[in-house]
């Protein structure tokens, strides 16, 4: 029999890459997501309607399964502390109890390179890295907390493996290159400081691939249970390149004005407490955390993930922006 998936966070960028995926080499896939996706309806994907946080539900969704993905998550850099919580530890911890209610027997988590993020530059790191003692944002932070959950709770009966990739990107993203292009539309742009530092990220089939290697090697007591892995191209990008390229894709010009990277900081700290204390709505232009990330290189040794997944990028960041130029010309960024 064909094995059988639930993909939490079905509708999304990577959840969807996934379904897809996972069609393609003929399994069986069920969603939980708290929306219903006419994409999903299209391939015939059997779709719960659910919040994490509802255990009951997410009980009944991981039944009858031999993997769940668990890709959901409440990402951004700006929200509630408790609705961070929610999302990714509780609804983790839901997930969990599911797994062992239902007698599933292999949970794929994707978590997040910013779990090791301290503020400081991450350059050629591994997965030795410790977690930092201190986070700027609240999904890092509940990020760490919920991969901590999936790695202990490794065992003789559930084996687990954490997936962290960078910056996903490519067509039908719905976070990075719509938020990129939107501001370089409105001229919100900068760079910060006078440097370009190195980063990942990770073309958005690749990352799917990535997620399918992991369940095909996952076992109990399998070399890769129990451990996290980096994911990415394989090749870092000065930031502004990366930025500017996606630019480009969206037929916008390069960034060309520059701010300090200590006033950025500092308006981010400002705003914050301006967001906080007036309960602004929508999010600030700059944080802290954002302010960091801008600044710091980002950029990952993935000799594990090469080794134990059999992980090889197939499409390049190159070929990446072209598909992406593509489907940006059919969809133009105005509507994308």
């Amino acid at each position: 029999m064909s094995p059988r998936a639930l993909v939490t966070g079905g509708g999304g960028f990577l959840g969807l890459a996934l379904i897809r995926l996972l069609r393609q080499h003929g399994w069986q896939v069920r969603s939980l997501a708290r929306g219903r996706y006419p994409a999903l309806t299209e391939l015939a994907i059997e779709q719960i309607r659910a919040d994490l946080a509802d255990q009951a539900a997410v009980t009944t969704a991981c039944a009858d399964c031999d993997v769940v993905f668990h890709v959901a998550a409440k990402a951004g850099i700006w929200g509630q502390p408790a609705d961070f919580e929610r999302a990714n530890v509780l609804g983790t911890q839901h997930i969990l109890r599911a797994c062992r209610h239902q007698r599933v027997r292999r949970l794929v988590y994707t978590s997040s390179p910013s779990v090791v993020f301290s503020g400081r530059d991450l350059a050629g790191v591994n997965e030795f890295i410790p977690y930092p003692s201190h986070y700027e944002a609240d999904y890092p932070r509940t990020k760490a907390l919920a991969e901590q959950q999936v790695l202990a709770a490794n065992d003789a009966h559930l084996a687990t493996v954490a997936l962290r990739p960078h910056l996903i990107w490519g067509p039908g993203d719905n976070h990075l290159v719509p938020r990129i292009l939107a501001r370089g539309r409105a001229g919100r742009l900068r760079r910060l400081g006078s440097g370009n530092p190195l980063v990942d990220s990770l073309y958005i089939d690749n990352a799917a691939e990535a997620h399918l290697l992991a369940a095909e090697r996952l076992a109990i007591g399998s070399p890769i249970a129990g451990k996290a892995y980096f994911l990415s191209q394989g090749e870092p990008w000065p930031l502004w390149d990366l930025v500017d390229a996606i630019l480009a894709a969206g037929a916008l010009p390069p960034v060309r004005r520059q701010l300090p990277v200590g006033l950025a900081y500092g308006a981010g700290y400002l705003l914050e407490q301006a967001y906080r204390l007036l309960h602004l709505p929508g999010e600030p232009v700059m944080t802290r955390f954002l302010a960091r990330e801008l600044s710091t290189a980002h950029w990952f040794d993935i000799r594990a993930a090469r080794r134990d997944l059999g992980y090889a990028p197939r499409i390049s960041i190159r070929e990446g922006l072209q598909r992406l130029t593509v489907a940006l010309a059919e969809n133009p960024p105005a509507d994308y």
